[in-house]
């Protein structure tokens, strides 16, 4: 599998994004042509090799015409949807602009419809996460793992005034990512560079097990003192298919008061609100109450969501929270024909390349129903519909 790993050691601003692609061999001029497409008129990427600290890379900026204009969401999608962008590079454009704006409308007390983006709404902003957009799908990598971020020290101003680092809609886009501790007092970090890692990453952490292909540095407009203000990416395949991480927060409560239906009804809405899993454990509790523990599996943008419906619905008064990693396989979505119709199901790759194929419940479920026979028959048929495909 290829995969991408971002060193963020020296932080990642979107500027630094786009100069470690370049680097790694993410042609300029498909960059340009993507951004020329949005209707900015004057926009256009340069990139120049400088140096930071002794170390080489490459350094893009954005030129455009001078403007004081802010731009909501709406506006920036019409724009996107309106570009000679594949569907796949429009999709991961919106989804980190859609990231942005829930987070603004967070901060700010409002509704993503209403968020009135001030900087990353600006025109190098719009560049920056676009030909990030472009750029990750011309690497042609399937899976993005990511250092722990540093975010840096101090205060910066911002549209709103004066603010300690990170900056808070920086602060809510990490939410649930690892950090890197800086004593360093500069912005490594900025929202753009962490709304691309939030978006795109699947995992945070060390350099997993690879074969390095390619090697890209991009660099930062600012000169640092104590480091060389750059961001390495590294393109490659990895050496053991199965051992693909994955992270993800565990929440978990003990209940000893509350009753099997509140239970039921409440984990009904997790899963609506997009739990990965959803269980729960017998416990004994003080008193020698009979208890249970329930735990829910999400990724931390849910996290949020998650423990409001647990407080709303269960009135417990804690939640515990950990970040847990997990090993997945790669795994593809496929539909295979069976006397009574389709079945839906995930084939999973074993690292020696053999394939296992888990139909989906409640499409044998409704077949099942409206054909009138077991369960079992049609996941036995759909089994062998998989394995004569093969």
């Amino acid at each position: 599998m290829r995969i991408a790993y971002l060193d963020c050691s020296s932080g990642i601003s979107g500027d630094m994004t786009l100069g470690a692609m370049v680097d790694a061999g993410v042609p300029l001029d498909q960059l340009n042509e993507a951004i020329g497409s949005l209707g900015m008129p004057g926009v256009k990427l340069f990139a120049q090799e400088v140096k930071k600290h002794g170390f080489r890379a490459t350094q893009v900026t954005v030129q455009h015409e001078p403007e004081d204009k802010h731009r909501h969401l709406h506006q920036i999608e019409a724009m996107i949807h309106g570009s000679r962008l594949t569907p796949g590079q429009k999709k991961t454009a919106q989804r980190i602009f859609r990231r942005l704006a829930e987070v603004e409308a967070k901060v700010h007390g409002t509704t993503v419809e209403k968020v009135h983006f001030h900087e990353v709404g600006a025109v190098d902003s719009i560049a920056d996460i676009v030909g990030a957009a472009v750029g990750w799908d011309l690497l042609s990598a399937e899976r993005l793992i990511v250092s722990p971020i540093p975010t840096g020290t101090g205060r910066i101003t911002i549209a709103h005034g004066e603010c300690n680092i990170p900056a808070p809609a920086t602060a809510e886009l990490l939410r649930g990512i690892p950090l890197a501790t800086s004593e360093i007092q500069a912005e490594l970090t900025t929202p753009t560079g962490a709304a691309i890692v939030a978006t795109l990453a699947q995992d945070f952490g060390s350099l997993p097990a690879m074969t390095i292909e390619k090697i890209g540095y991009g660099a930062g407009q600012r000169d640092l003192l104590q480091q060389a203000n750059i961001l390495r990416l590294l393109v490659g395949e990895t050496t053991d298919v199965a051992q693909i991480s994955d992270t993800i927060w565990v929440l978990e409560t003990n209940l000893d008061d509350t009753t099997g239906e509140m239970i039921g009804h409440c984990i009904t809405l997790l899963w609506d609100a997009g739990a990965l899993d959803v269980y729960t454990t017998a416990i004994q509790m003080k008193k020698n109450r009979p208890g249970a523990k329930l735990s829910i599996l999400c990724r931390a943008e849910k996290i949020v969501a998650m423990e409001a419906i647990v407080f709303r619905e269960i009135g417990t008064l804690g939640i515990r929270r950990w970040l847990a990693s997990r090993h997945v396989l790669p795994r593809e979505i496929r539909q295979v024909a069976t006397t009574w119709g389709p079945v839906d199901g995930k084939v999973g790759r074993l690292d020696d390349g053999s394939l296992h194929f888990a139909p989906e419940y409640e499409s044998c479920r409704q077949l099942a129903a409206d054909h009138l026979v077991s369960l079992r028959e049609v996941y036995t048929a759909a089994q062998q519909a998989f394995a004569g495909w093969k």
